[in-house]
């Protein structure tokens, strides 16, 4: 079945959707949908290639889906690399950036907006590249698997507090 046929079978109901207000953009939470908007350039199951960056077991995994094999089988249509969270953001930057240097998924690669508007009056993902999406989603995984610090203490302010500490 062609991306675009599937993209035209799901585009209007999934179980992956979220629509926030009637009249807003509408997300997606379906795996391989690196920036959650639901569109067919970004869908994770309307393209025969996708790239999900995802948190399992204290590792950062990096999938990609294999384009030439049988649409009935799952695993072996995925290739897995997994980069350790103490690695940091770089490594998993460097796997991302290599498969995508391959030549997959380029059109996530390339800026769509005019050169002459400056990058802060763009709006979000449509100037931003594979490489600065999975950076920010992959150090966006690493932080939320360290430890919170802890508070400092509180420091007694005001007259009476002062008084009730030194006596």
């Amino acid at each position: 079945m062609s991306d675009d046929l599937q993209w035209l079978l799901l585009r209007k109901s999934n179980s992956y959707m979220v629509k926030g207000l009637p009249e807003g953009p509408i997300f997606s939470k379906e795996p391989g949908n690196l920036l959650n908007i639901h569109s067919h350039k970004y869908s994770g199951l309307a393209n025969s290639k996708t790239i999900d960056v995802s948190d399992a077991n204290g590792k950062i995994t990096i999938t990609t889906r294999k384009t030439k094999v049988s649409p009935t089988s799952v695993a072996s249509a995925r290739s897995t690399t997994s980069v350790r969270s103490r690695s940091g953001t770089r490594r998993a930057l460097g796997v991302a950036s290599a498969t995508a240097k391959r030549g997959y998924r380029p059109d996530l690669r390339k800026s769509r907006s005019n050169s002459d508007v400056p990058t802060r009056h763009v709006a979000i993902g449509s100037r931003q590249m594979l490489d600065a999406v999975v950076l920010a989603r992959t150090a966006a995984l690493i932080s939320a698997q360290k430890e919170p610090k802890a508070l400092p203490p509180k420091k007694s302010r005001g007259k009476k507090a002062k008084t009730a500490a030194a006596a």
